[in-house]
Order: C-alpha cells, then sequence, then structure tokens
C-alpha cells in the first residue's frame, strides 16, 4: 500500500493539465478583459463621433429654440433694442439651453421657444452613428459670443456658438456577465451656428 501511494505521489503524467486548470481561469478574464478594454474605446468613438455629427448637424439646421431664430433685436419686444448692424451684446442675449423637454435661458434674452421637429433631427442624426443614444442623453446648447449683428435679413441676429453635450451613456463589460455597467464618459462639440435655417446637413 504505501510503495503504491509512494507511487502515485510521483506520478507527474497529469501535472500540465492540472497546471492548465488552475491557469486557464486567469487566462480566460485576461482575454475577455483585453476584449473589453477594445469595446469601450470603440464605444467612446462611436459616442464621440455621433456627437460631433450632432453638433454639425444643428450648426447648419433650424434652432431648436425656434422663437430665438425668428426673434429681431431691432425690434426689441422682449429685450432692449440693439442698433441695426451691431452684434448683440449678452445683456440682450446671453445663452439657451435645450433638453428634450424644451429649452430654458440664462440671464437675458427673448423667450426661447422649442422646436420639437429640430430637436427629433439632431437626435436621428445622433442615432445613424450611435444607436444607444436616447432622447435624454443629449443637451444642446446657444451661447452669444458675439458673432452675427442685429437685423440681419437672411437669418438669426445671433450666430451662437452651439455645443451637443451627450451624457449618462453605460457601457456593459462582458466580464461581468452583463451584470455590471460602467458608466461612459461625457463627450462634448461646439461649432459656430452657420445657418440657423437649413434643412441638409453634411
Amino acid at each position: 500500500m504505501t510503495r503504491h501511494f509512494h507511487s502515485l505521489w510521483q506520478d507527474r503524467r497529469a501535472a500540465t493539465a492540472a497546471e492548465f486548470a488552475f491557469v486557464l481561469p486567469l487566462l480566460t478574464v485576461l482575454l475577455f478583459g483585453i476584449i473589453d478594454g477594445g469595446r469601450f474605446l470603440w464605444e467612446c468613438n462611436r459616442a464621440e463621433k455621433a456627437t460631433q455629427a450632432g453638433v454639425r448637424f444643428a450648426a447648419v439646421t433650424a434652432m431648436v429654440p425656434s422663437s430665438l431664430a425668428a426673434y429681431k433685436f431691432t425690434v426689441g419686444t422682449e429685450v432692449t433694442q440693439v442698433v441695426p448692424g451691431v452684434p448683440v451684446p449678452t445683456s440682450s442675449f446671453e445663452s439657451v439651453t435645450c433638453t428634450s423637454t424644451g429649452c430654458t435661458k440664462t440671464g437675458a434674452g427673448p423667450t426661447p421657444g422649442f422646436s420639437a421637429t429640430a430637436w427629433a433631427a439632431i437626435l436621428d442624426r445622433m442615432q445613424a452613428m450611435y444607436p444607444a443614444i436616447g432622447t435624454t442623453n443629449f443637451t444642446v446648447t446657444y451661447e452669444n459670443v458675439g458673432l452675427g449683428y442685429a437685423g440681419d435679413p437672411y437669418g438669426p441676429d445671433v450666430s451662437p456658438l452651439v455645443t451637443v453635450k451627450l451624457q449618462g451613456l453605460t457601457f456593459h463589460p462582458i466580464t461581468s456577465l452583463l451584470f455590471a455597467t460602467v458608466n461612459m464618459p461625457d463627450f462634448r462639440a461646439s461649432m459656430t451656428l452657420e445657418d440657423g435655417l437649413g434643412t441638409q446637413s453634411n
């Protein structure tokens, strides 16, 4: 019995398989961790490109704050009248931030209004690049930076800096077996308004 146990103890025929069985879980986690890292960077890249496409679309098509797009600061019915040909000062208009439920102004300015059609068009353009974006995942801000002039007959009196901010997205790693999520960073892109009245974007 002792000789049999001693020979069994010295038997190394299955040592490689046993060692591999110990290492396999670690290798599997490492492999899927590398895959998850690549997937996370891929998702971040898609979200960033969608943000850039969204702000490009917002800069050349109809403004979400519809009343601001048509408001003439030379009339001055809601704010102090501005001399024609003069840039609109921040004392007459500061900024407007739009969400899926409406637009709110910061500081002075006309009642912004809200175009659900313009909002939906920006969302469609962004979802074409990243379908996971929902209607509550982004905001659009129009900030007066001194461009444009009061009484412009060809478009909005203000050419604001348009900023699209994408937020609240999550990533589902394979290694968590879909039981956990990772919060993705916020993304933002800005462009100066170019048209404010169009319907097409390149």
